[in-house]
Order: structure tokens, then C-alpha cells, then sequence
């Protein structure tokens, strides 16, 4: 009896091994050595064409799949896509992995050393044959700082030259094929553009799932507003725009919020929608003759130093109507330097916090205080550097102009810099974001920027106070920088600073020195010498950005005149 129990559990046994083992060879296979092509939840609910915006959906309904290229698959499993193709206009959303050894690699350098090229081929092969419109939209939701895809976290840099290179691939095999640029519509989507020659639409997704699992900006809570501020980061491409809906079995999507985003834009299209925004490639900048120098010292450690020309004030509503900021600025003017004003338009005198400045400023609110202050800025022959509501790109509550809509933060800078017929012939306007992702959304226009400044810290994280975490200066410039590449005004550095001992200062702006001397739309740097503004830093201590002056007369002995 117990040697038939025995045998029963020994055959028992090896039925579920060769059951799981079955199995897992069969998903083993798929996992690694097949492409599957495959009918997505995805629709394309509508279109937004600036150029025609009688557009509301596409031709012909258009069946959406997804083609899942693994670099180690070996055959293709197209279920009914070639059917679909066949008979309908056809989305394929193409999406990149690496399996096997390699799984850990750059996937988009894996794309440009050849190890996806038998599947564009057959991708292309199968485009060509259809009759139908086909759409191919390669790695989206690029810009999304998630871990969904193994595209994302990668540098614009990167994403651009892998996408150019499959859309030509793609391009010479199908050329009737429209190749998709696919976005989820996040906060520093321009920054991976590929240009106009490799792109025939856009898309924008309506329930992006990268975007549902990160919370670095804050989420827009009807869909209404979410496409309204998708559209609106998109305003810099000249390209119609498929809205993309994966918002499975949540709110529908409605026509009446696409006929909304179109009186929108007509609304606003000779500004902040002005066909002058559309770029395709980085904007040709003004070149220096001579690079200013400048620093915000309210302890005039630095003030004296030969190279020293320019000195930043940071002032506010309150002590403009006080007098406070007439005296400080006529002492800067006294020393014969030229003037960085930043001006922060809160603390009135009349001691109530103003939570919607933007609109009270476009309400007239402000009015007597703007005309008093232009009236002090232009009563000099020194040039005026006025930086006016900055750093709103970045998604906290500092000043009370963050996280505020785009559009009404650029109708107030646009209503401050001509107001009154603007300031005087000696003032030049400068907008000034930190220089951190989405802020080309903020851009107010160039008829109304003379000049762009951001902000270098070595700081990327205000948790971190290891000196040695810092980033380098090349680094930090290099990021923002390319986020202006499609702005035409050159740069001033009106704000950098760096914390540490005096030998790692200094090798830090030995970096900085190198950047600044090797760009030559660099038009002036102000170094921050003090503590940071303790409030902004909660239970940390705020750094101290305060040089020696020899640390600082080092500093400029690298600068080139």
C-alpha cells in the first residue's frame, strides 16, 4: 500500500513540474524571444490642429495597437494587427525593452547600435503594405520622471537622437507612414522635441499611467484643466496634436473641452499662442562682446573688487512705497555700478497677504507702485537689469506667484513690462526662471524679455548638506540651458552660489569659470554671497553660499574680459 502511495505522489509530482515547467518555457519564450503586437485600450478621441481648428477628430476612426520590441526576440506574434491594418487607419504605439544580459543598459543606445533594426524593419515592412493611414508613435511619455518605461530618466539628448533615427528608418521603407512624437504632456515635454523633419504629429495622453505614478508636480483634478495645460506646453511645435484617452472607465472625454481649448487659443494667439513661438531647432542667441560681473552683497565683503560691475538689489511692494528700495538703489548708483533689481511683487504696506497676484496685478492693484518704481530705475544713465517674478516654474508656495496658470502669470509680466509705456531706454527686462523643467511654459514673448536669467546652486536637493553632493556648475548649466535652447535672448546668471570649505569653492567655480568662458551667450554672472533665506529650508539649515574675497578675485581671474 505505501509503495502505491509512493507512486501516485511521484506521478502527482511530476505532473505539476512538467505543468509549470511547461508553462514557464512557453512564457519564458514570449518574455524574451517574441515581439507581440497587440489591440490596446488606447482611442484617439480627438485632434487640436492650430492651423485648422475646424479639426475635432481625426478623418476616419483610427484602431489603436501597441508592438512590444524586445532586443533578444527572435519571431513576432502580430495577433490581428495585420488584419487591422488592412482594413482601417491604424495607431501602433512602439515600445523598446531590453531582456536578457543587457536588460540594465541605455535601451535608447541599444536602439542607435542596431539592436532594434529587424524590428523597425518589419514594423516599416508592414506599413508599407497597408493602405490605410498608418500612425507609429515610438517610446512616449518620455519626459515623465517615472519608472514605467526604460526610456524615461534618460537625457533629451538621448530620446532625440534614438527618435530621429527610427523615424528615418521608418521613412525610408514607409513613407506614408506619420510618425508620432508621443508625449504624456508633462512638465518639460519640449525638452525631448526631435524637430519638424522627424515628426508628423503629436500626441498628448489623457490618463497616462507614468504620470499616475509620480507626484513630482502636482496633478490636475478634472480633465478639463489637464488638457488645457497639456495644449498649452505644446505651444512652441508646429504640429497637430492627437488627444490620446487610456483614461479607462473613468470621466468620458467631452467635445465641449476641445471647443473650450480653441476659444482659448484664439483668444491668446498674438501672445502667449503667437505663431513666432514655433521653433524646430535651438534659437540662434545674441554673442557677448564683454562679460558683466556682479554680485548680491548686503555685507559688502565684495564690493570693491576691480572686476565687480554690477550689484543685485531684491526688493519688494513694501519697501518701494516706504523708500527703502529708492535709497538702496541710489547707493548701488553711487558706486557707479550697474543695478540687477529683482522685484517681488508682495509684502504691501497694507499688511494683507494677496493670494492671487497675478490677477491683482492685471486688475490695476499695483499700478501706483509699479509707476513709482520705473520712475526711480529710469531716472539713471546705469543700466537696470529688471528681473520681475521669478523662479515661477517651481512648483511650491515660496512666493505667492508659484503654481500659478502659465497663461496668467505671462499676461501680468507682459502687463508690467509695458505698462505706462514701459521703463526707460536704460532698463532691460529680464525674465527669470530657475532654469528648471517646464519653464519655457512660463515664456512671456520676446518683445517683452531682454535677457533670460536662472539660477545655479549646487544644491539639488535641499535635503542633501554633504558638500561633496553637490553638483558641478558644468552640470546644472548644461541641463538648464538646453530647457532655452528654442529662446532667442541670451543668458545673465543672476543668481549662483556654492556651499563648502574654501578649497571646494574653489574648485567649483574653477567649473563655473570654464562653462562660462566656453558659452558665449552668457552676458553676466552674480554670484549670491550670503546665507540662504532661512524660511525656505524648514528644520534644515540653510546653506551658506559666502566666498572669501579671494576665493572671488580667483574667480574672476578665470573669466575671460
Amino acid at each position: 500500500m505505501k509503495k502505491k502511495s509512493v507512486k501516485i505522489y511521484l506521478a502527482i509530482s511530476l505532473g505539476i513540474i512538467f505543468v509549470i515547467s511547461f508553462w514557464g518555457i512557453k512564457l519564458f519564450r514570449s518574455d524574451y524571444f517574441t515581439n507581440d503586437y497587440y489591440r490596446s485600450n488606447e482611442q484617439v478621441v480627438g485632434i487640436f490642429n492650430r492651423r485648422n481648428l475646424s479639426d475635432t477628430l481625426p478623418a476616419k476612426p483610427i484602431s489603436c495597437y501597441t508592438a512590444v520590441f524586445k532586443n533578444t526576440a527572435i519571431r513576432s506574434s502580430r495577433g490581428n494587427v495585420e488584419t487591422a491594418l488592412a482594413n482601417n487607419d491604424v495607431l501602433i504605439t512602439v515600445e523598446t525593452w531590453l531582456k536578457g544580459v543587457n536588460y540594465q543598459n541605455n535601451v535608447l543606445t541599444e536602439v542607435l547600435n542596431g539592436g532594434f533594426d529587424k524590428q523597425i524593419h518589419e514594423l516599416a515592412v508592414l506599413a508599407a503594405k497597408s493602405h490605410h493611414q498608418v500612425f507609429i508613435r515610438w517610446n512616449p511619455d518620455m519626459e515623465v520622471p517615472a519608472s514605467v518605461f526604460p526610456w524615461q530618466y534618460k537625457s533629451p539628448k538621448d530620446y532625440i537622437t534614438s527618435f530621429n533615427y527610427f523615424s528615418k528608418k521608418i521613412k525610408m521603407i514607409a513613407p506614408r507612414a506619420q510618425i508620432i512624437w508621443g508625449p504624456s504632456g508633462y512638465p518639460g515635454d519640449t525638452e525631448y522635441w526631435p524637430g519638424n523633419r522627424a515628426v508628423d504629429y503629436v500626441s498628448i495622453t489623457i490618463g497616462s499611467k507614468s504620470e499616475d505614478s509620480t507626484n513630482f508636480y502636482p496633478k490636475d483634478s478634472a480633465v478639463s484643466d489637464m488638457l488645457k495645460h497639456k495644449l498649452h506646453r505644446l505651444r512652441f511645435i508646429d504640429k497637430p496634436v492627437l488627444i490620446i484617452d487610456n483614461n479607462t472607465g473613468k470621466t468620458p472625454f467631452k467635445y465641449s473641452w476641445l471647443n473650450e481649448q480653441k476659444d482659448y487659443f484664439i483668444k491668446y494667439r498674438n501672445t502667449v499662442y503667437s505663431a513666432d513661438n514655433y521653433a524646430d531647432s535651438a534659437a540662434k542667441k545674441p554673442v557677448r562682446a564683454s562679460l558683466k560681473i556682479g554680485v548680491f552683497d548686503p555685507n559688502k565683503k565684495l564690493l570693491n573688487q576691480p572686476r565687480i560691475s554690477v550689484e543685485h538689489l531684491f526688493t519688494d511692494w513694501g519697501e518701494v512705497e516706504r523708500g527703502d528700495f529708492e535709497k538702496k538703489f541710489s547707493e548701488v548708483i553711487s558706486r557707479h555700478h550697474d543695478v540687477i533689481v529683482t522685484m517681488e511683487p508682495w509684502r504691501d504696506t497694507s499688511g494683507i497677504s494677496d493670494t492671487v497676484v497675478t490677477e491683482s496685478i492685471l486688475n490695476g492693484r499695483y499700478n501706483k507702485q509699479i509707476k513709482k518704481l520705473f520712475s526711480i530705475i529710469s531716472a539713471t544713465q546705469n543700466i537696470v537689469y529688471l528681473r520681475w517674478m521669478h523662479e515661477m516654474e517651481i512648483p511650491i508656495h515660496r512666493y505667492k506667484w508659484q503654481s500659478q496658470d502659465p497663461v496668467n502669470y505671462i499676461n501680468a509680466f507682459r502687463y508690467f513690462m509695458q505698462f505706462d509705456g514701459g521703463p526707460g531706454k536704460n532698463v532691460r527686462k529680464v525674465w527669470g526662471p530657475a532654469g528648471d523643467r517646464g519653464s519655457a511654459d512660463f515664456w512671456p514673448g520676446s518683445d517683452v524679455v531682454d535677457y533670460i536669467s536662472i539660477a545655479i546652486y549646487g544644491l539639488p536637493d535641499k535635503n542633501i548638506t554633504d558638500q561633496d553632493k553637490q553638483e558641478a556648475f558644468s552640470t546644472i548649466f548644461n541641463r538648464k540651458y538646453f530647457r532655452m535652447r528654442f529662446l532667442d535672448k541670451p543668458l545673465f546668471i543672476t543668481e549662483f552660489g556654492v556651499k563648502g570649505s574654501e578649497s571646494f569653492q574653489d574648485k567649483w567655480l574653477a567649473d563655473a569659470a570654464e562653462t562660462i568662458n566656453a558659452n558665449p551667450h552668457i552676458f553676466g554672472v552674480c554670484y549670491f554671497n550670503l546665507y540662504d533665506n532661512p524660511k525656505a529650508w524648514g528644520d534644515i539649515k540653510a546653506p551658506n553660499w559666502s566666498i572669501t574675497p579671494q576665493s572671488m578675485l580667483k574667480f574672476c581671474s578665470l573669466l575671460k574680459q
